[in-house]
Formats: structure tokens, sequence, C-alpha cells
């Protein structure tokens, strides 16, 4: 088959002579169909997290061809799947995305809502993960109140990088759980952030942005969610959260933070498929709890899309397939975009 795999140093290629992957326990094997790009994607090639043959990408959706052992979810052949999968993972080079042929944990995948496009559904699987990961997991994420059990005072939340494929899920999947949703973006956002459920958004480059949303909350900001993760973001938070006790700062790749009175959570999203695996030269074991949670989670989300009340991020459909990914790799490495999710066709051809 065709895949998109990881060669030394720091590049991406496209193969045709690549192997299926084998089926494995609690696994199913997807003919894909589309495929999204995540900034994870081109960090795991530039910042030495991917080995040698390792396949790329993250976000899918296709269609079952097989169902392995032990898989709770009730699949079956025929059924079209989105998710997520363990891309650039040096510790199963057989994992990843970007390939006409993938193997998926089940707990990470769902069946594709009659309502949503293979291309719609390609943009769901790390924000949604992520999402569930820093929003609501307990002892992990900020541990809010699920949407299945939303909380019945409105409580201010604040959604750092509004305007990303995961802050764009975020509001809406808080929001559906009765928070009051702030964001940060930029001002050409505004009306996208506003429109998916935030009561404010606030210029992320206004150097006083931490400050005015201190003073818009009256101090009384408790919860910050920073699905952006660099240290200017860590600050604005720091700035943003009540001087009081009880506040929680939740985030992705584990900037240093300013305030040591503020509770901290940083979440990884590969953690989700309970699998052991090395990253960065660091072990990560005992990911069977988060498993747990991803498959009870997107169940969850797979039901508030079906229903309409989360929509997917706006979609950039690009040309030329899995080709087509190498340059849109290179595109989100640049920052060449803004507020769109990067999907490709897996058929297409240049």
């Amino acid at each position: 088959m065709k895949a998109v795999v990881y060669k030394n140093p720091k590049q991406a290629t496209l193969v045709s002579d690549r192997p299926l992957p084998k089926l494995r326990d609690g696994y199913i094997l997807v003919k894909t169909e589309t495929v999204a790009l995540n900034p994870t994607d081109w960090k795991g090639i530039h910042s030495g997290g991917a080995k040698e043959g390792s396949v790329i990408g993250v976000d899918y959706a296709g269609v079952v061809e097989d169902i392995g052992p032990n898989v709770s979810k009730p699949f079956q052949k025929g059924d079209k799947v989105a998710g997520f999968v363990h891309g650039c993972n040096a510790s199963n080079l057989e994992d990843g995305a970007f390939a006409e042929y993938i193997v998926a944990k089940a707990n990470l995948s769902i069946k594709i809502p009659d309502s949503l496009t293979f291309e719609q559904a390609a943009t769901l699987g790390c924000g949604v993960t992520t999402v569930g990961q820093g929003l609501y997991e307990k002892d992990y994420g900020l541990g809010l109140a699920l949407p299945s059990k939303p909380i019945k005072e409105p409580e201010v939340l604040l959604v750092y990088g509004g305007s990303t494929a995961t802050g764009t899920l975020g509001i809406q999947f808080a929001k559906a759980s009765g928070y009051s949703v702030i964001t940060t973006c930029s001002t050409k956002n505004f009306d996208l952030v506003k429109k998916l459920g935030a009561v404010e958004a606030f210029d992320y480059k206004d150097p006083d942005c931490g400050k005015k949303l201190n003073e818009y909350t009256k101090n009384a900001l408790r919860y910050a969610w920073d699905c952006v993760g660099t240290a200017d973001a860590a600050q604005i938070c720091a700035a943003a959260l009540t001087t009081n006790s009880g506040a929680h700062y939740g985030t992705i790749l584990g900037p240093k933070f300013p305030r040591e009175d503020v509770a901290y959570t940083a979440t990884l999203a590969y953690r989700g498929t309970g699998e052991d695996f090395v990253m960065y030269s660091r072990e990560l074991t005992q990911n069977g709890k988060h498993a747990e949670f991803q498959s009870e989670w997107w169940d969850i989300a797979r039901t508030l899309l079906a229903a309409g009340r989360i929509k997917t991020h706006p979609i950039s459909l690009r040309p030329n397939g899995l080709a087509g990914v190498i340059e849109g790799l290179e595109i989100m490495r640049a920052g060449s975009y803004s507020a769109e999710k990067i999907v490709y066709k897996v058929s297409e051809t240049p």
C-alpha cells in the first residue's frame, strides 16, 4: 500500500510498497478515505519523536475492513468510522493515519453520524481526544462536568486558542456542559468562535489580554484550558485566573506556569490508546485508565455530533491525496493557515 512515513533526517516521504498493518487485539482495520493534519504530525517529524519507517498522522476517516479480537464496540465490516491513532509512534511503526490502510484502536473510534461527510469526520480525532482529556478526565485534566451531566449554574471557563481545531471543539463541548465560555484568538476569528458558543472573545495579541480577561470575570475565573501550550499562552492564563484559591490551569505541551498557587495539569492524547510507548526517551506506561475514559468519552461525543450540537472545524480540502500530505505538513510547520483544518482524500492522485 501507499503510506507517508518518517525518513531520517527529519523528513516525510511517500512509499508505495508498504505492507498492510497487522490486526491486533482491540483494533480495527480501516481502509482510509480521508485524513486531516495536526501540528503534532510535523512536530513528530522535526522534534526527534519518530523512528525510521514510522507511519505519520493521527486523524482519519474510512471504512472498516476487518475487526480484531477483543473489540467491545459493535463495529461491523463496512461501517464508516473515524477517530484517532498514534502517528510517528517509535514503539510501533505500523501505527499512523497517513496510509491507504490503517489499524485503529476501537476505543478511540466511532461510527460516523449520517450527518457528517468523510471530510468532516476526519477532523475529529486529535481534537475530540484532547478535549476529553483536557476538560473532563478526572485526575488528569480539569475534571469538569461532562455534557451528559451538565452543571445547573453556569461557571466561566477560559478556552485559550479558541479558533484552533481543538479550541472550536472545546468551546462547543464546554457549552454543552453548561459552562459560560470565554476565549482568545485573532480578531478576524471572533465571529467564528462566537458562532460556536463563546460568550466573549479577546485578542491574544493585546499586551493587556490577561488583565482584561481577569477584569471581565471580576477576578472569579477558576478554570483556564490552554490548547496552544506556549509560554506566552501560559502567561496570559496566569494573569486571567483568579488570585483567590481554587484556580486550575490545564494545558497541552506542558509549558512552565508562572504561578505556584494554581493547580496544573498537562495532557497527551497518545495516552488515550492505553498502550505503553516511548516518546523522547521517556517511557509512558499505565495508560489503561486513559483508554477506559476515552471509550466512554467518544460515545458521548458521537451522541452530540449526531444530534448536531457539535460542529466540525472549518475544512480546507487540498489536492493530490497522500502525495499532497507532504506539502501540507510544511504548510502547517510554516503556520500558513488559520482557523481551518487541512484535509486530503487518500485515493486522489496528483
